[in-house]
């Protein structure tokens, strides 16, 4: 039999306050000498500082450099700054974790996720998303070894970032019914274990969607347990399948039409609504779990007019074409499109 490689991180922290406890794991970890801090221009306030102050009272030297947005060109510049660096950390939301995974796994170091917000689930999964230039790629990258979320942190971030990241949980629904398809129609791989841990934890966060909260504690928590567990299912699948089927496709579709995307666990969220009426599934039932989340639902709460909505539909298909969903290798006609968003009340 082919052997199988699952990483997984060795630590996690979460809670209140745990940010300050930074340097101690770092060194529980056995991490010495130099180490790096990537965060953004306002999570370096926000996390970052918090961050540098504990490693340095644990006698690390602390470098910092700050990214802008998950590029190639961002992910070049951190790898630039580890020559003689033991350990990457990422402070900050979903493009620093992305750039600071992406240079570490270039680089082939350690790589530590901080988040300072739950929006989706990169802070804790093998894959990366950065722009080429042309649109946004997922990158196969090295799981974090540890991830430290602070939830008094992650709770203060504005709600939209965590009703984004339910979003992206949400997602799971597609993602495992076009894996299911792909497997019967194309004999593709398929682990129950990975689609089981993936659907258990969209249930899971569809059934307490009453109590996720704006500025709640416990809320962060359980959107941060969530997002890891479906991370975890990733790092099981060796694939990010159990997250990532047709709802992800129209995401990076409207990355690419539309002259300013929402965000991305905001984009799966509708795009699921619309996949899972295509798979003949309850899409209202989709609908209904984001709206008592505060995410949005339609074009309009996303702050993309329906034209960019209807060409995402027609060209989401040849993004990554070798991951077959029900869009199928021909995609959707414009009429269809345009038909769908308007059945599942998107435009």
């Amino acid at each position: 039999m082919d052997s199988k490689k699952i990483q997984l991180p060795r630590e996690i922290h979460t809670g209140a306050g745990v940010i300050n406890k930074t340097g101690a794991i770092c060194r529980d970890l056995r991490f010495e000498g130099n180490l790096l801090v990537v965060s953004g221009p306002k999570t370096l306030s926000i996390g970052g500082k918090k961050a540098v102050d504990s490693l340095e009272d644990e006698g690390f030297n602390v470098e910092k450099v700050q990214i802008d947005k998950a590029s190639e060109k961002e992910v070049a510049k951190v790898q630039a700054k580890l020559d003689d660096i033991s350990l990457v950390l990422g402070v900050g939301g979903g493009k620093v974790i992305d750039v600071a995974k992406m240079a570490s796994t270039n680089s082939n170091i350690y790589f530590m996720s901080v988040p300072t917000a739950a929006s989706h689930d990169g802070i804790a999964s093998p894959r990366a998303s950065i722009s080429n230039g042309e649109g946004t790629v997922s990158l196969e990258a090295n799981s974090p070894i540890g991830v430290i979320a602070d939830t008094e942190i992650i709770s203060k971030a504005p709600h939209r970032l965590l009703a984004a990241g339910c979003g992206d949980i949400i997602s799971n629904y597609t993602a495992i019914l076009d894996w299911k398809l792909a497997s019967r129609l194309l004999n593709e791989n398929y682990s129950e274990s990975a689609s089981a841990l993936s659907m258990m934890t969209a249930k899971m966060i569809i059934k307490d969607s009453d109590s996720i909260k704006e500025g709640l504690e416990e809320s962060a928590r359980m959107v941060v347990k969530s997002l890891i567990s479906s991370s975890i299912a990733i790092s099981i699948a060796g694939t990010s399948r159990p997250a990532s089927g047709s709802e992800h496709k129209f995401s990076h579709a409207l990355d690419m039409v539309a002259p300013k995307p929402a965000l991305h666990g905001e984009q799966c969220g509708v795009g699921t609504i619309m996949m899972m009426h295509l798979h003949g599934e309850d899409w209202q039932f989709i609908r209904d779990a984001l709206k008592k989340m505060h995410a949005p639902t339609t074009a309009e709460e996303l702050g993309i007019e329906a034209e960019y909505i209807i060409e995402a539909l027609t060209i989401a298909h040849k993004v990554r074409k070798e991951r077959y969903t029900i869009l199928g290798d021909r995609g959707l006609t414009r009429d269809a499109a345009e038909k769908l968003a308007i059945k599942t009340e998107v435009i």
